[in-house]
């Protein structure tokens, strides 16, 4: 056990916890107002492919991280626009953003780079500096932006109106508030969260973009977001739980008592332990959890 828990497998929890917490609290600020985000893991992807890229031809991380945040803009506009102006469902528009963003950056990277695979290596001094005993200065803002939420949400006229918009649509149009402008303003807050959590997968915890990269932290942040009943400090334990769950996995590939009967246990099945946990949590919390009243349902002001 002590080869398992030790410095390096905080460290690497709190690591693998950062993406997923950018993104769970993008994916709280869109349905607290009341619109499903299932795009989560195609924003997550837009704002490391950009964040790379940019990063690998100017040597800038913070430049990279600015570029990534533009992408996550432009891809929730995208989700924005049709979610609330075509009335699309919102399910089967945030998967079409996931399966978009799993190709784009493919056909983008073969035409600069030669290669749909992946992006080039980024130099170790042009990653996302690493501060305090090797905690990533990103994992310290995940920090930050958990307070910030919890303070915006709580604390503000905004986190009313936006909590009273995904409650009772009706009601707040009828107390002046512009509904589907504080929708959009949730959504581009989403894909600012879920993208600087991209940048921190390509820039930060590794060091290129590669096909796929995100493995479904998209999906893990809302199963957190579900487990954390949609509030944002409880957001922070789900996700954190979700990483350390995450860095287990890597440290018992590692350990010498992970065998079955003198062969070591198939890496395929350790890595499946955070998926199969997810699985439990949704099985097990979705019906204890309250969403918001309004999630996933369209509003149109009436004339």
């Amino acid at each position: 056990m002590q080869d398992i828990l030790n410095w390096g497998f905080l460290l690497s929890g709190l690591t693998a916890a950062t993406p997923l917490i950018f993104a769970a609290l993008g994916g709280l600020f869109s349905e607290r107002s009341g619109v499903i985000n299932i795009a989560l893991e195609g924003l997550l992807l837009s704002g490391a492919f950009t964040a790379a890229v940019v990063t690998f031809q100017t040597g800038n991380p913070y430049l990279g991280l600015l570029c990534g945040i533009g992408a996550g803009i432009v891809t929730a506009a995208v989700y924005a626009i049709a979610v609330l102006e075509f009335e699309a469902d919102q399910v089967v528009a945030g998967m079409a953003i996931n399966f978009l963003m799993l190709g784009l950056p493919a056909l983008i990277s073969g035409v600069i780079y030669d290669s749909t695979g992946s992006t080039p290596q980024i130099d170790k001094a042009q990653k996302i500096p690493v501060i305090l005993g090797g905690l990533s200065s990103a994992t310290i803002l995940a920090f930050f932006t958990v307070a910030l939420a919890w303070y915006a949400m709580y604390k503000t006229p905004f986190g009313l109106r936006l909590r009273a918009v995904g409650e009772n649509p009706e009601a707040a149009d009828a107390a002046g508030i512009n509904v589907k402008g504080l929708r959009y303003l949730a959504i581009i807050i989403s894909g600012v969260l879920a993208a600087t959590g991209g940048a921190f997968l390509s820039t930060g915890q590794s060091s290129l973009f590669t096909r796929g990269m995100s493995a479904g932290r998209g999906f893990i942040a809302l199963a957190a977001l579900i487990l954390a009943k949609w509030k944002p400090v409880p957001v922070l334990f789900a996700c954190l739980f979700f990483g350390f769950t995450e860095a287990l996995t890597i440290q018992i590939q590692g350990a010498s008592w992970a065998k079955i009967n003198g062969d070591p246990i198939p890496v395929q099945f350790i890595e499946m332990i955070p998926y199969v946990l997810t699985i439990i949590v949704l099985a097990g919390f979705i019906g204890l959890s309250r969403a918001p009243k309004a999630l996933g349902q369209p509003y149109r002001k009436e004339k």
